[in-house]
């Protein structure tokens, strides 16, 4: 069974948030994750898509890249709309729209840009976790401006990456024991330890239910800490 060096199995990185990192949107955050690095950017619209325009509710949506420089191995700007990149878009636009009272927030839409800096595994999660406070500060921001009556979050909203490496479950994955898994799982989950997306598969032999329940504890009480790291952000 392996044990990573440096940190225990259910041990988070270092995890640094540096809010107000962009100036030109009214939500920008920077999170580090250990070595990974997303830069989260909010931008909000006075209207809706059209299928949504006589529902008189909001709308919460995202984009996901990772920059030609994000990875040892370039990546090509031409492969931003792959089959990946629009799997992990859905998955930060489901989660965000999780934390929304999309009635409260009227007619209005949140763009979510997420965009990889520096990649070394968790990046869709790092993701969601940062883009949960620079869409809040969005919020708060037209709140001061009059162009909202009250921000519309209504939970907080965190994800941490889990996995099985030669038997032994581990917390916030690294590239290299993402890579060398045998079971990779992203989980979604509210502050209040509400389950939004859990995200898991066998990469080689099945897991078992007990390991289940491992990575699960493990991605809650990692959440848990995100979840008071966003809070203490803002406050």
């Amino acid at each position: 069974m392996t044990v990573r060096t440096g940190r225990a199995n259910d041990e988070l990185r270092t995890v640094k948030i540096t809010r107000g990192f962009t100036e030109m949107t009214p939500g920008s955050v920077l999170i580090e994750m250990g070595r990974t690095r997303v830069l989260c950017t909010v931008s909000l619209d006075d209207d809706v898509p059209s299928w949504m325009k006589k529902s008189g509710a909001g709308w919460v949506t995202a984009e996901y890249s990772m920059l030609p420089g994000a990875s040892p191995q370039r990546v090509r700007r031409s492969s931003v709309n792959g089959g990946r990149t629009k799997e992990i878009q859905r998955l930060i636009g489901r989660s965000l729209r999780a934390a929304v009272d999309m009635e409260a927030m009227g007619p209005l839409t949140a763009r979510i840009d997420c965009d990889v800096l520096q990649a070394d595994g968790g990046t869709r999660t790092a993701s969601i976790t940062g883009a949960w406070i620079a869409l809040a500060d969005a919020f708060d921001a037209w709140v001061a401006e009059g162009k909202m009556e009250t921000n519309p979050i209504m939970r907080n909203v965190a994800a941490i990456s889990v996995g099985v490496l030669d038997g032994a479950a581990m917390l916030d994955l690294e590239y290299t024991e993402d890579v060398a898994a045998d079971v990779d799982a992203n989980i979604v989950m509210t502050g209040d330890g509400s389950l939004i997306e859990v995200q898991g598969t066998a990469e080689g032999e099945p897991y078992t239910r007990e390991q289940l329940d491992t990575m699960l504890d493990y991605a809650a009480a990692g959440i848990d800490t995100l979840v008071a790291m966003q809070k203490e952000s803002r406050a």
